[in-house]
């Protein structure tokens, strides 16, 4: 089953420095139809504006999987944790016990990430944070695990979720098949581009919530960014 959540019917919030789009409702308040997916909690489409970011704040017992699609965001936690983030990469942080952080984009272009939230196998554990560039030429044509919880997943960000990040790039006129366990769930986000998912048509910035699928099929109709949560 496919459940189409289309740019234009996402919740958003303008905070001026801030303007978010959520697939996921993030409160009480929020469409009924955007649920979570499995342990897929939330999944924002943030933009940030320049010389501007997230302040320190703390989150505890998530898994979050940061993906830059434009600008660079500077990350510093009370860890020690210091990072540099540009368009191509992707951070982890397992919040585990309790971590402090801010986000901030130093650059002179507002900054575009997708914040996702996966819920851990189980809470507790030691907080701790990654970071790892993927560039676009290595996924072309074929789905890259970015992060992952699951076994044989060695290249990719370790997070403690049953659950993994995919992203891809996807020519014109190309074509992809991705099997899934139809007991699990995904989420796949049109980053840039438009594609067909077993003959649905999904635009640009929409996302699609995918169930009881054993396999879905993608075709790119115009050149296209893919990013997919596969989760249990």
């Amino acid at each position: 089953m496919l459940n189409h959540r289309r740019w234009s019917a996402l919740d958003g919030a303008d905070h001026g420095w801030l303007k978010a789009k959520h697939h996921f409702a993030v409160s009480a308040a929020g469409n009924p139809a955007h649920g979570p997916l499995g342990s897929l909690i939330v999944w924002n489409d943030d933009e940030i504006a320049a010389n501007s970011g997230f302040p320190l704040h703390g989150h505890k017992d998530i898994e979050i999987i940061t993906y830059v699609r434009q600008g660079v965001v500077v990350h510093q936690d009370n860890l020690g944790s210091i990072g540099r983030i540009e368009a191509g990469e992707v951070q982890v942080m397992s919040a585990g016990t309790g971590i402090r952080h801010s986000e901030y984009n130093p650059g002179n272009v507002p900054l575009k990430i997708y914040q996702i939230w996966i819920l851990p196998r189980e809470p507790g554990g030691k907080p701790c944070w990654g970071t790892k560039p993927f560039p676009k030429v290595d996924r072309s044509g074929r789905f890259v695990v970015l992060a992952s919880g699951m076994p044989g997943d060695d290249d990719a960000l370790s997070i403690r979720a049953n659950g993994r990040v995919l992203g891809m790039t996807l020519n014109s006129g190309r074509s992809v098949r991705y099997d899934l366990d139809s007991l699990r769930s995904a989420y796949l986000v049109v980053a840039a581009g438009l594609v067909t998912v077993n003959g649905e048509a999904v635009g640009p910035l929409d996302g699609l919530g995918i169930t009881r699928e054993s396999a879905i099929d993608i075709v790119a109709m115009e050149d296209a960014e893919l990013v997919m949560v596969d989760v249990g």
